[in-house]
Order: C-alpha cells, then structure tokens, then sequence
C-alpha cells in the first residue's frame, strides 16, 4: 500500500489527509461475496500511489497490502477485518466494518488506512471541517449554497438570480442563508487583512521606514 498520508500539516490530522476504504463503496460495487478476492486503488493525477488486495470470506475480509513504517523496509502486513450486517429499512442488509484497532470493535463504515486500517478514533482523526475557522467555514457554505442556486463563485460576486423550477420560497430561504454566511465570510476576510496590514506596517517601524 505505500505509507499512509501521514501530513499533519502542523496539527491534528484529518480524515481528509488519509487513504479511505469505504464499506458502503465496496458492497455497492457487490463485491462482498465470500469467495470473492479484489484489488482496491489510490489514484493521483490517473497513477495508482497505493493499493490493498482483499479476500472476502463469510463475516470478515482479509486486508493483504505493504507498508513502509517511518519510511524504512517494505513489510508484508495481512490481517482480517470483521464484518457486521444491520437489516435496511426497505429490505436487504447493510454492511459495516468492525474496526479492527487495539480494543476497539466500533461498527463504523469507514477505515483509514496507516500501518493498520482502522477508524478515525483509533487514528485520532479530525474531520477537515473541524479544523476550519468560522470564517472560512462560512466561506465555503456560502460557496455551495452559490453552487446550488447556479450562482458565480465566489461571495465578492454578491447574488444572483433565483434557478428556474425552484420556489420562491425556497429561494428565498437559501438567499438569507448565503447572506449572513457571505457576511460572516467577508468580516473574517477583513479582520485578517487589518491584522496583516498592521504587522507590515509594525515591520516598516522597527525597520525606520514610515508607510505613507
């Protein structure tokens, strides 16, 4: 499989900065026939970067990859992964992974994959979300409120008009939606360049230069 993606990029590490296997993914390809052995890939830019071979038996699957702990020797790595299935509301079953991590056994549809594949808690994951700032998650929920209603990008564009086939109501609502998150999104900008602008300024001082 290649060494996790490890990036901590200064901070907590996100779901988003590690190699997904998701369940749901594997049993809608229906490949969650025992008997029934697959190769799932990482891609990046159309080249495969990681890869796990998996074997699937009755109530668990064999994860078969390589990985290189710290960046050292390739090591072969084989271990199972249990299964759980819960009925579905309009028949049939849904699959889940039992985490396969030191004393945890959490139901969970999604591993992250290290030198172990297991959930976020035992990777002490942080979803990407988390580690925005209020500003910025405001930013990007205006953005996909924009995308919804076929907008320009981009807050600094202001509104635009309602989408045909949608309600006045509708619109509407996701108009006041967008408008106190572009707001908040924009303070935020502002707040952030007054503070660079005082410490570009603070720099000019103490190096005897006075801005005009």
């Amino acid at each position: 499989m290649g060494n996790s993606n490890s990036g901590n990029h200064g901070g907590k590490r996100t779901t988003s900065d590690m190699r997904v296997l998701d369940v749901r993914k594997v049993q809608r390809d229906g490949l969650l026939t025992p008997g029934q052995s697959f190769s799932w890939q990482w891609s990046r830019g159309g080249n495969v970067i990681a890869s796990v071979n998996l074997k699937v038996d009755t109530d668990r699957v064999m994860l078969d990859y390589r990985n290189r702990p710290g960046g050292g020797e390739w090591q072969a790595v084989s271990y199972p992964v249990r299964l759980a299935w819960t009925p579905c509301q309009f028949g049939g079953q849904r699959a889940w992974w039992l985490c396969p991590g030191a004393d945890c056994g959490r139901r969970v549809a999604v591993l992250y994959g290290g030198s172990v594949f297991a959930c976020r808690h035992c990777h002490a994951l942080a979803y990407k979300s988390q580690r925005e700032t209020p500003d910025s998650r405001a930013y990007r929920r205006a953005n996909n409120l924009r995308a919804r209603l076929g907008w320009i990008p981009g807050v600094i564009h202001g509104p635009g008009s309602k989408p045909k086939g949608m309600h006045w109501k509708t619109f509407w609502r996701l108009h006041a939606i967008h408008d106190t998150s572009a707001m908040q999104a924009l303070g935020g900008m502002s707040a952030k360049m007054d503070k660079t602008v005082a410490r570009l300024k603070m720099g000019m001082a103490k190096m005897g230069l006075h801005p005009g």
